[in-house]
C-alpha cells in the first residue's frame, strides 16, 4: 500500500525548480505572496489559519506527505468558510527555504475540515528537507522532514522513536517535548492519538464524549493545539496507526463496547475515521465509508522493513463475555478468531516472507507476548486471540523472515521480552522474535495495580523488563550488527515541563541468518508454535 505510485491528493499545480543560483532566485520570487493571495480575505475574520501546526509522514525514498489544517477557530469547528481554499506549499533543502526544490498549490477542501495533504514527490532519497504552507498571505511554521534511503541501499543505521496513548486530560505532553529533542530519522505513533472520552483530571477536555464528526474534529483540534505535540510533528516525519480510543474504547470491527448497534455504530466509526484522516499526514485517499484500510509498509534500504498493522478494524469480538481481564474460555481458543482479518494476515505474510531486510519491524497496538496475570488474561490483547497469534508467530519463525521486532502500545506500561514458539517450555523454546512495549505519553495504568503488574510480569521468564509506573516513549537504533532500545521516562506529566531519563536499555539479540534464535542468539529451525492456555 505504501508505494511511490500512490499519490494523494488534491494537488492543483506543482512547479519544480532544479539546480543553480538562478533557480533559487526564481523560487524565492515564486514564494512571495501574490496580490490575490495577500488580499483575498478567504479566512473568516482574518484569523491566523495555522493554529494546529504542520506535520509530515509516511516517508518514501523520493516522497513524503506534508500536512496542515486551516483552523483560525480550532475548538469551534475550525472557523472557516464553507468553501474550498487554495494553499501554497514549498519544500526546500534548507531551513530558510532559499533552495526550493518543489512547490505548488493544494486545495484545503471544506468537506474535509480544510485539511491539506500534499504528497511531495520527486525528492532525493536519504535527505533532510524543510517545508512551509501559505494561505491568504499568512505563513505556517516551518517543518522539518526527511526521505527514506534508496531501495537496495545499505544504510549504516536507522534511528526511530515510538509513542502511544496520549490522553490530553491525564497530563501535559512532556514526553513529546523531550522526544522532539532526540536525534531520530522517523517516529511511529501506535494508537490512542486522542481519547474520545472527556475524563482526565489534569487538563480540561471540553465537549464531553466525542461521538460525531464535529466532536471528533474538535477533539483532534484540542490535541493538535498542544505546543509539545506540534513541536514533535515539526521535527520528524511520523508513521501513524490507530487503536480503539480514536473511535470508542475496546471496540472490535463493527461491534461497539457501549452496545451501539448496526448503522448507528458504523456511522460513528465512519466519522471517527474521517476525522483521524483529516488530522494525520498519511498517504491514503480520504475515507468514503465506514472502512479505511490503513495497514501499510515502508522500507529503510535493506536494513529495515516496517509493517504498520491495524488490530481494530477487522478483529473478531473480544471473547468470554468481553471482560478486559478474565480466564480463558473455549470461545477464545476458536481457530477462526482473528485479530487482523484474512486480507491483512495474507498481506503481512506476503510482505514478511518476501522481505530482503535484515530487520522486519511490526508496528502494532496490543501486547503480543503471552502475559498471564494470576490466572487472568487481558482479552483485548493477543492473549484473547491465541490462534491468530500462533499463525503470526509461526510466520515469524520461518527461516526467510529475518529478525522480527514488534513495537507495541496500548497498555500504559513499558516492557521488553522475547516472543516464543512454545510458552509452555520457555527454557527450551525457540525465540521467534522480540517485542518492545512502550508506555503511554500521559495515560495512567489502572490505579493501584502497577506494582502488581511490575512484579508478576517481571517474573515471566521471557520478560526482560516491565514498568507500569512511568510515562514516556521509546527510542530504537538498528544497525547491521545490533539493535538497541531505550525506554525514556519523564519525571512528571502534571507540570508543563519535565526532565527525562533512560529507565532501561536493551540490546536486542540479532540472528545472523534470520528466522528464530534461541536464548543465546543462535538461529534455530522452529516448528509451528502452539498454545495450550
Amino acid at each position: 500500500m505504501a508505494s511511490e505510485e500512490l499519490s494523494l491528493v488534491r494537488l492543483v499545480d506543482r512547479r519544480r525548480f532544479l539546480g543553480g543560483a538562478a533557480v533559487a532566485a526564481a523560487a524565492a520570487i515564486a514564494w512571495r505572496p501574490s496580490l490575490s493571495s495577500a488580499q483575498s480575505g478567504l479566512l473568516t475574520g482574518g484569523g491566523y489559519p495555522f493554529t494546529l501546526g504542520v506535520a509530515s509522514g509516511d516517508p518514501l525514498p523520493t516522497a513524503v506527505v506534508l500536512w496542515t489544517r486551516l483552523a483560525p477557530d480550532p475548538l469551534n469547528g475550525g472557523g472557516m468558510p464553507n468553501s474550498d481554499v487554495p494553499v501554497d506549499w514549498v519544500i526546500a533543502t534548507d531551513e530558510g527555504l532559499a533552495n526550493v526544490v518543489a512547490s505548488g498549490t493544494a486545495t484545503a477542501p471544506a468537506a474535509f475540515a480544510h485539511s491539506v495533504h500534499v504528497d511531495a514527490t520527486g525528492l532525493d532519497p536519504d535527505t533532510t528537507y524543510w517545508y512551509q504552507f501559505r494561505a491568504d498571505g499568512l505563513d505556517s511554521p516551518v517543518g522539518r522532514t526527511r526521505t527514506a534511503p534508496p531501495p537496495g541501499s545499505s544504510p549504516a543505521s536507522v534511528r526511530f522513536g515510538f509513542a502511544s496513548c496520549q490522553n490530553y486530560g491525564s497530563g501535559y505532553f512532556t514526553a513529546h517535548a523531550n522526544l522532539a529533542n532526540e536525534d531520530l530519522d522517523v517516529c511511529f505513533h501506535l494508537g490512542d492519538y486522542i481519547y474520545e472520552g472527556a475524563g482526565g483530571g489534569v487538563r480540561s477536555v471540553p465537549g464531553g464524549e466525542a461521538t460525531t464528526l464535529a466532536g471528533y474534529r474538535n477533539r483532534y483540534a484540542l490535541y493538535r493545539s498542544d505546543p509539545d505535540l506540534q513541536a514533535v510533528h515539526r521535527r520528524f516525519p511520523w508513521v501513524v496507526t490507530w487503536d480503539d480510543h480514536e473511535v470508542e474504547n475496546n471496540y472490535a470491527a463493527d461491534i461497539s463496547e457501549e452496545g451501539i448497534t448496526g448503522v448507528a455504530f458504523l456511522t460513528r466509526r465512519a466519522e471517527a475515521y474521517q476525522a483521524w484522516w483529516e488530522h494525520q499526514a498519511v498517504r491514503m485517499p480520504p475515507p468514503v465509508s465506514a472502512d479505511l484500510p490503513i495497514y501499510r509498509n515502508l522500507t529503510w534500504g535493506t536494513l529495515a522493513s516496517f509493517f504498520v498493522l491495524d488490530t481494530r478494524q477487522y478483529r473478531s469480538d473480544q471473547a468470554c463475555g468481553g471482560a478486559t481481564l478474565a480466564p480463558l474460555c473455549a470461545e477464545a481458543l476458536d481457530p477462526a478468531r482473528t485479530m487482523l482479518g484474512a486480507a491483512q494476515e495474507q498481506w503481512i505474510a506476503n510482505g514478511l516472507t518476501s522481505s530482503a531486510a535484515l530487520w522486519n519491524v511490526v508496528a502494532q497496538q496490543v501486547v503480543m507476548a503471552y502475559t498471564p496475570l494470576v490466572g487472568q488474561f487481558n482479552l483485548d490483547q493477543w492473549d484473547g486471540y491465541p490462534a491468530a497469534r500462533d499463525r503470526l508467530l509461526e510466520l515469524f519463525g520461518r527461516p526467510e523472515v529475518r529478525n522480527p521486532l514488534v513495537l507495541t502500545g496500548d497498555i500504559h506500561a513499558s516492557g521488553a521480552g522475547r516472543l516464543l514458539a512454545d510458552y509452555d517450555n520457555p527454557d527450551t523454546s525457540a525465540v521467534v522474535g522480540h517485542e518492545l512495549v512502550g508506555t503511554s505519553v500521559t495515560s495512567t495504568f489502572p490505579g493501584g495495580l502497577d506494582d502488581l503488574f511490575n512484579q508478576v510480569t517481571s517474573g515471566l521468564p521471557w520478560v526482560e523488563y516491565a514498568n507500569a509506573s512511568k510515562r514516556g516513549y521509546v527510542t530504537v537504533e538498528l544497525t547491521a550488527d545490533s539493535g538497541t532500545a531505550n525506554w525514556r521516562v519523564v519525571d512528571t506529566v502534571t507540570a508543563t515541563t519535565s526532565a527525562v531519563q533512560t529507565d532501561f536499555t536493551w540490546d536486542i539479540p540479532l540472528g545472523d541468518s534470520g528466522g528464530a534464535v534461541d536464548n543465546s542468539g543462535t538461529p534455530v529451525v522452529t516448528a509451528a508454535p502452539r498454545f495450550t492456555g
